[in-house]
């Protein structure tokens, strides 16, 4: 393990700079350099130069591993991090494109606790051991009154699975105060528990300004809330630090990572998921979507696979982070998602649930089916001979 700072990027260097040069101008814009030769700078600053350790090309550009060294680091000081290893760089001249693909930290800059709960601890909550968990997002994702919000989470808690979240947009608005939305979920899902047995998690969305949001987790809870989420990219990274420290919060964190797609979908510019991914296990987030290999939003397999193994393989002694699959999953597509990503993942379907043509209930019943299907090592359309609800859902969109 090292003991500095290495980050891993892709770039295309302009045309008149050699890609030596290129890698050499990130790693100095990121440490001791600028743009011209300067008369303050001592020998024993050399110490915190940058180091280009290795340049490789890759597709139409290269790939280089810059090391960075810790001691330019405040330690626990996420935003300085991003500072050096995701910062001016990216508006260097003598660079046409440059994306920050991975970071990795030496112990001695995680000095975080990590998630409270982890994906085991979620495990426990719900009772489960290996099999994937199911999720919807309740839809359409703003509109609904508290007292129809908490029907449709009634119906897929009956239905089967086991986390309801609001979407990320639906916070606090008048149409449907938190407060009331809350209460009248949680007591809809404490009848469901006690008609099926089954613990359910509600991730309500407090999301707001960062000095606020732990006093809004707390109250919150405070009404009964057993999940708190929070957009981590519009909130913040210290946002989710906070939450995840707060020994009053005492509930599991759903972290979404909604606007990522202008940082991560270049492939060429900007930052991948995985360092985002790492920071979010780093800071305490409990789950955390990181996309899908068959659904509505774009990805690369490899990358995937990638960013979930940055949640859940040994890192500094942290807990692991639940990956969620999320955006136009339905039933058709969960052996998909499965065989690629495994079965540590969260299955989160909004319009594959309540699309279903029987209804929401229905809909989450036919998505617990496909997973069970899997886990059986049986094939939906097989198993769907005996399980109207899966038919009924591979009748509407197949299984692609």
């Amino acid at each position: 393990m090292t003991k500095d700072v290495v980050a891993t990027y892709y770039f295309r260097p302009r045309s008149d700079t050699t890609p030596e040069a290129a890698a050499l101008a990130i790693a100095e814009e990121e440490t001791t350099g600028t743009w011209t030769e300067i008369t303050t700078t001592t020998e024993y600053v050399r110490r915190l130069d940058g180091e280009v350790l290795s340049l490789e090309p890759s597709g139409n550009g290269y790939v280089t591993r810059l090391c960075y060294p810790a001691e330019i680091f405040e330690a626990g000081n996420v935003p300085q991090y991003l500072s050096v290893v995701a910062g001016n760089l990216f508006g260097l001249a003598r660079l046409d494109a440059v994306r920050l693909l991975d970071v990795e930290f030496p112990e001695t800059l995680v000095p975080f606790a990590g998630p409270k709960f982890g994906m085991e601890g979620i495990r426990r909550l719900i009772g489960t051991t290996d099999r994937p968990h199911v999720g919807t997002i309740i839809k359409p994702k703003v509109g609904l009154n508290p007292k129809d919000t908490a029907e449709v989470a009634y119906k897929a808690a009956i239905g089967g699975v086991d986390l309801i979240k609001d979407d990320e947009t639906l916070t606090d608005q008048t149409f449907c105060p938190m407060d009331e939305r809350l209460q009248a979920v949680m007591a809809k899902l404490d009848e469901a528990k006690s008609e099926t047995g089954q613990e359910v998690l509600y991730a309500v969305n407090i999301s707001a300004r960062a000095d606020d949001i732990v006093e809004r987790a707390e109250h919150a809870i405070d009404l009964g809330a057993n999940m708190v989420m929070i957009d981590v990219i519009t909130c913040g990274f210290t946002a989710l630090q906070a939450l995840a420290e707060a020994p009053s919060v005492t509930v599991p964190v759903h972290v979404h990572r909604t606007m990522h797609g202008a940082i991560t979908r270049n492939p060429e510019h900007g930052i991948a998921m995985r360092p985002i991914a790492r920071i979010v296990r780093m800071l305490g987030g409990d789950q955390l979507h990181t996309g899908t290999v068959s659904g509505k939003m774009s990805h690369d397999v490899g990358e995937l696979r990638g960013d979930n193994a940055a949640l859940t393989d040994p890192y500094h002694g942290l807990k692991p982070t639940f990956p969620v699959a999320s955006g136009g999953l339905h039933p058709g597509k969960v052996a998909a998602e499965l065989k690629n990503l495994g079965t540590n993942i969260v299955l989160q379907a909004g319009g594959g649930i309540h699309g279903h043509p029987d209804g929401t209930e229905a809909g989450a019943r036919a998505m617990r089916q496909a997973a069970d299907a899997f886990m059986a090592g049986v094939s939906a359309e097989e198993y769907a001979k005996d399980h109207r609800e899966l038919a009924r859902a591979l009748e509407r969109w197949g299984n692609r």
